[in-house]
């Protein structure tokens, strides 16, 4: 496979239309599919990085993923079952049950019955969660003010418009699309 190259490709997007026995016409198909893949690679690879980053900054046996959660709940408030986190992570409910012990361990949350329906748990940040939270954040911010410049904030404030567009689409297309053009979770026209 030939890779794309030139100053607004990622090396590692596949080229459409190589010279395997001539050219190819490229379809517009073939240029969405490139266009996503490269979009999508360079989330990744931000995200990998930007958690790799996190990870030195957070203790020992606090993951990216724990912290992650916290910010969740900092975010949107208490009062979450841990289905609703483990749906808004995406994540199995055994890997949520997992990081909420390990956040539980630490202090940082508490699992309470909910008052409403006795078979129901409700997580809360403690005072120590937020209080983690704060500081976990003030480094972060501290690593990353040592090199971000204020250009590079710029570009950030003015991809976050577009950022959010995606993540908002996304959150409502969860389920990739069968042979049939049909949601793979969708039950419509099964017998």
């Amino acid at each position: 496979m030939r890779l794309a190259s030139g100053p607004d490709r990622s090396a590692s997007v596949p080229a459409v239309g190589g010279k395997a026995r001539g050219k190819r016409h490229v379809t517009n198909f073939d240029k969405e599919r490139n266009e996503a893949y490269a979009f999508f690679n360079e989330v990744n690879n931000i995200d990998l990085l930007c958690k790799t980053l996190i990870s030195k900054i957070l203790p020992d046996g606090v993951h990216p993923s724990h912290f992650a959660i916290m910010l969740h709940l900092v975010r949107l408030g208490d009062e979450k079952t841990p289905q609703a986190l483990a749906s808004a992570m995406q994540v199995s409910k055994a890997t949520m049950s997992h990081s909420l012990k390990v956040l539980e361990k630490r202090g940082f949350i508490e699992i309470r019955p909910c008052e409403q329906d006795a078979r129901s748990k409700l997580v809360y940040l403690t005072d120590s969660g937020r209080h983690f939270h704060s500081q976990a954040i003030t480094a972060s911010a501290r690593t990353f003010g040592s090199f971000l410049t204020d250009e590079h904030r710029q570009a950030m404030v003015g991809a976050m418009p577009a950022l959010v567009t995606i993540r908002r689409l996304l959150d409502e297309n969860r389920e990739p699309l069968t042979d049939d053009r049909k949601p793979a979770g969708s039950s419509a026209g099964t017998r």
